[in-house]
């Protein structure tokens, strides 16, 4: 007897969609929906799940000798249907170790031993495990079965690096340590263990966890890191303490040590070594500022008009570097701004600090970013930095397949929030050489792969498809649903899955189903071609009422356009075009200029949409 077929309702909507315009989908996402973690409306599946962590960290860090010596317990937490015979941790700093896979070359000063266990033990069973790579397998006696837990306790050092990059030495008594902990890496419902290699190039992918970090550091240094700070009163002098707290409720800056108080040695309390203690809840990472003469400035903003609430901006730098004098008033306009304009969701943090080092890198509550003698330009980084609050901490992004979900969404608030900083017109200038003009000019064929592809499979045009790219279809997007409607799409996929892990499919789907709109054909022509950016005007001709314009889509893309007429009086028109005169054909379309005037030249501007050949979008009588 052959047993009959039954369609569950989400795969009925799945052929429905598929029937409709379908796309792309990997067998293994298409998993993740066939066992219902995932909707086909883009909402988490009623059986979607996600791992967690409790971390108590301590650490010991003593920037002169660039020695960290930890200990931790990870309480895992399995909330997957899943029994785990095997953990996987992360090691990221042994990107440092001589003979490690990573896409660069490594100088003397880059190399270090990596992380050397002290101890490694899983629920008191003691265990050897070796330190090899950034992706090490941690063996199970006793597999850890679903909606269990298991205990780690592990002990770890390593030299911190001369060469600063994401983390390292900044100076001789300065370093910033970023993924300086071992960590259980992300098993999710559709990949499984994430086992990327790191290869100092891709970015990361991390669970929500509960963090309590202790960092003891040598007197007279300050510390700085993600969460907040539980014992101001105990590593600091009482005045310094009371300026920090007074800095809270304060929209001016508050000088919290100053070059000379801290030279001075007045700043910290006078203890051997003071262990700064912090918290951070349902957050994906830690980093941490280290040093005894960065300067301290600090003050705060109101993020949230509903209840009143303010987030703390603060700012640790040398104090030569006059750009970071600003850092602080920056950075309370980024975080109103972002809060109050786009994406418009309250900053759901209750700090920020911006430090001073070399990698324009973003992390929790963190900015890791580099001086420069153009304040404006300063301020054009720590804002995209800023903006990476949203994607990938609030919405928790596999960075490391889809770098576009985070740094696509960054740059477009960048250009959204420079526009208010300094007009349309420097912003977008800005914006058109930084982020769209190396890929419109350069036709390598590694520059125009689909921007779906996976960015660990990525050398060439990672760049372009994780940020100019991505960032200009969020822009046609909103283009073509307009503002309103553009927002409605995007609050609602963020309400979906923050503190989760979205991946592109949740996005599109989530975007059909809030706006009641297939927007699969514009989906499809943005993320899974190798198209670009190039249009032709092809003829204006003669017609009843006015003229018809036949313009061919070279390029491929679906991008808005203006079209400027000039008439023989000298009077000017512009007609704007949205990407939805493509939804029929998005090879070709006539446009139509309704006008009893003689019509003397035509010129399509695509604005930030630049075109690979512009001498072929005028046309003159």
């Amino acid at each position: 007897m052959i047993k009959p077929i039954i369609l569950s309702a989400v795969s009925c909507f799945i052929l429905v969609q598929a029937k409709a315009q379908s796309l792309y989908m990997p067998r293994d996402i298409q998993k993740a929906y066939q066992k219902e973690t995932r909707s086909a409306d883009g909402r988490p599946g009623k059986k979607y799940w996600q791992n967690t962590g409790k971390y108590d960290i301590s650490i010991t860090a003593i920037p002169q000798s660039r020695s960290l010596k930890g200990t931790e317990q990870i309480i895992y937490i399995n909330n997957s249907p899943d029994t785990l015979k095997r953990l996987n941790m992360k090691l990221i700093v042994n990107i440092h170790k001589p003979g490690v896979a990573r896409m660069g070359d490594a100088g003397a000063d880059y190399l270090t031993p990596g992380i050397q266990f002290d101890n490694f033990s899983v629920n008191g069973e003691a265990k050897k495990v070796p330190s090899t790579s950034t992706n090490q397998w941690v063996p199970l006696t006793k597999p850890l079965m679903p909606h269990d837990s298991v205990k780690l306790d592990i002990g770890w050092h390593f030299e911190i690096s001369k060469e600063s990059g994401r983390e390292g030495m900044i100076d001789s008594t300065t370093c910033y340590l970023a993924y300086f902990y071992p960590r259980v890496s992300v098993y999710d419902d559709y990949n499984g263990w994430d086992r990327l290699p790191f290869l100092d190039a891709q970015e990361f992918y991390n669970d929500f966890n509960n963090y309590k970090l202790r960092v003891a550091a040598p007197k007279n240094y300050v510390v700085w890191a993600t969460g907040t700070l539980q014992n101001p009163d105990e590593v600091l002098q009482p005045e310094y303490a009371k300026r920090l707290q007074a800095s809270f409720t304060s929209d001016s800056t508050i000088h919290v040590a100053s070059a000379s108080e801290l030279a001075a040695h007045k700043v910290t309390a006078q203890k051997d070594f003071n262990t700064w203690v912090w918290t951070a809840n349902e957050i994906s990472d830690m980093a941490v500022g280290i040093s005894d003469h960065y300067v301290w400035d600090a003050a705060s903003v109101v993020v949230d008009d509903a209840t009143h609430r303010r987030a703390s901006m603060q700012a640790a730098f040398l104090d030569s570097s006059e750009d970071f004098h600003h850092a602080v008033q920056n950075g309370r306009n980024s975080l109103s701004w972002l809060s109050h304009n786009w994406p418009g969701v309250p900053y759901p943090f209750p700090k920020m600090t911006s430090f001073q080092g070399f990698a324009d890198m973003e992390y929790p509550m963190m900015v890791n970013d580099s001086h420069t003698d153009d304040v404006r330009f300063s301020q054009f980084v720590q804002d995209h930095e800023i903006a990476h609050t949203y994607f990938p901490f609030y919405m928790g992004i596999n960075e490391s397949r889809y770098a576009f979900m985070d740094e696509g969404w960054a740059t477009t608030f960048e250009l959204l929030i420079g526009t208010s900083e300094v007009g349309k017109e420097k912003a977008e200038a800005l914006y058109k050489m930084f982020r769209v003009n190396g890929w419109i000019h350069d036709a390598a064929t590694a520059e125009d792969l689909p921007v779906i592809t996976p960015s660990s499979e990525l050398r060439g045009g990672y760049g372009n498809n994780s940020y100019g790219k991505p960032s200009l279809s969020y822009f046609a997007l909103k283009d073509m649903l307009g503002d309103d409607m553009f927002r409605k799409a995007l609050h609602g996929y963020m309400d979906r899955w923050h503190g989760k892990h979205p991946i592109p499919w949740d996005y599109f789907n989530s975007v059909n189903s809030i706006t009641g709109k297939n927007l699969n054909w514009f989906f499809n022509n943005w993320f899974f071609t190798n198209y670009y950016i190039d249009l032709s005007l092809k003829s204006v001709t003669k017609a009843v009422g006015g003229y018809t314009l036949a313009i061919k889509n070279v390029g491929g893309f679906v991008v808005p356009f203006d079209v400027k007429v000039t008439y023989e009086d000298g009077s000017t028109e512009t007609l704007h075009q949205t990407p939805a005169v493509w939804e029929k054909d998005q090879k070709a379309i006539a446009v139509n200029i309704k006008t009893a005037k003689a019509v003397k030249s035509v010129r399509l501007d695509g604005g930030i949409f630049m075109d690979a050949t512009e001498g072929d979008n005028t046309w003159s009588k």
